[in-house]
């Protein structure tokens, strides 16, 4: 019998804010059974993203250049990734913007400012095991 030690989870966090992903980062590598791989653009994430095979994505939704939404929308497109769960993390919460995003495919919109202490929880849910 073997012990491999717990799992971990890669998450590919995309924001603008590099306080944001500093934060986020910390709080859910510290607190949670992640890893997490940050960008500050859309693009960015876009060129490496295949190579992490991330558990979750999590999307700011405003972002100069490529916002959220496009971002969401070509990582779709990438085959091994179509049903990778995506969380959007973002200041423009309001009913129309979650169910409009909700409705692009993304599981849940969660609000900024966000709690560092418990977004591992509230990321967990997510996470398909």
């Amino acid at each position: 019998m073997s012990d491999t030690g717990p799992t971990i989870y890669q998450i590919v966090h995309v924001d603008d804010d590099i306080d944001i992903l500093s934060i986020a980062k910390m709080a859910l590598e510290a607190l949670g059974p992640f890893q997490v791989a940050s960008f500050s653009s859309g693009s960015a994430a876009l060129e490496r993203i295949s190579s992490i095979s991330p558990d979750l994505i999590l999307l700011d939704l405003a972002m100069p250049e490529m916002d959220g939404r496009e971002t969401m929308r070509q990582i779709k497109e990438i085959p091994a990734l179509t049903d990778t769960p995506t969380v959007f993390l973002t200041a423009q919460l309001s009913p129309e913007v979650k169910r409009e995003l909700m409705d692009l495919g993304a599981l849940e919109v969660l609000p900024k400012p966000f709690d560092p202490m418990s977004l591992h929880v509230e990321l967990a849910k997510y996470i398909e095991a």
